[in-house]
């Protein structure tokens, strides 16, 4: 069941990647690795909770591990010729492998899990930015993410705090990039980056059109910002109460944009 709670603002907000449920059928083939959900955007739903008022938002309870909804259903790489993982991952985010030998699933599999988790959220996730856009004249997507800062398989180094992904400017407005850009370079303390490593996911790339006003945006927020980056993988309040102050900032901005 795809959770949508609703608002009259123009600001529509995904969470794509905070479920953790794992229906019987695909947890018999998953090993430890991939029992151990490692790679969930962990508590990403709490932190963004109540920061600003009359904001919509669609999330999924679903793990990524059954189906990936910021893939392309296709099946086609957001990053040719870097590592990442799949519509339905076959590893973790180290390389390493989450099924038992020969559980892996297979072209109907993968079809039967999109028909029946990757569809729905993204049909409630349309028809919320189809509802605000026929009240306000456009809709505004902030697709909340987090990540691991540390992770050789997928990036060299360190990621910075906010990664802020527009598909290379092509999924907003102008304003709306630089607007946000902004206030992250001025949250003391903090990194950033515009369209690093995280340049936006499918969900940015496919609802980002903003010639017919449906503005997208993605952030990709490192994980030590808000919590301990290992299991258990506990939410540090204070921590977490300092980034939100930032994070009210950029979504109160977001809100309160408008066409010129």
């Amino acid at each position: 069941m795809i959770e949508v709670q609703r608002g009259d603002s123009p600001l529509v907000l995904g969470l794509p990647h905070t479920g953790t449920d794992i229906p019987d059928d695909v947890l018999a083939g998953l090993n430890d690795t991939g029992r151990a959900m490692a790679d969930t955007d962990w508590h990403i739903h709490d932190l963004y909770a109540d920061l600003v008022a009359d904001v919509t938002t669609v999330r999924t309870p679903m793990h990524r591990y059954v189906i990936d909804v910021n893939r392309d259903p296709s099946g086609i790489s957001l990053y040719p010729g870097q590592n990442t993982t799949t519509l339905c991952p076959l590893t973790d985010f180290d390389g390493r492998a989450i099924y038992h030998a020969g559980n892996a699933p297979d072209a109907a599999e993968i079809m039967r899990r999109t028909d029946l988790y990757h569809a729905p959220y993204h049909a409630a996730l349309a028809a919320e930015l189809d509802r605000v856009k026929a009240r306000h004249g456009f809709a505004l997507l902030y697709d909340c993410h987090s990540i691991r800062g540390d992770i050789p398989f997928l990036f060299a180094g360190r990621l910075p705090d906010f990664n802020i992904g527009t598909n290379e400017g092509q999924s907003c407005a102008p304003e709306i990039e630089a607007g946000l850009h902004r206030i992250c370079t001025n949250a003391d303390g903090y990194s950033n980056v515009l369209n690093g490593r995280f340049k936006g996911g499918w969900t940015t790339r496919h609802y980002g059109r903003p010639g017919e006003g449906f503005h997208a945006i993605q952030m990709e927020l490192a994980q030590a910002t808000y919590m301990h980056e290992a299991p258990p993988w506990p939410y540090e309040a204070a921590r977490a109460a300092a980034l939100r102050t930032h994070l009210k900032t950029g979504l109160e901005f977001l809100k309160n944009w408008r066409p010129r």
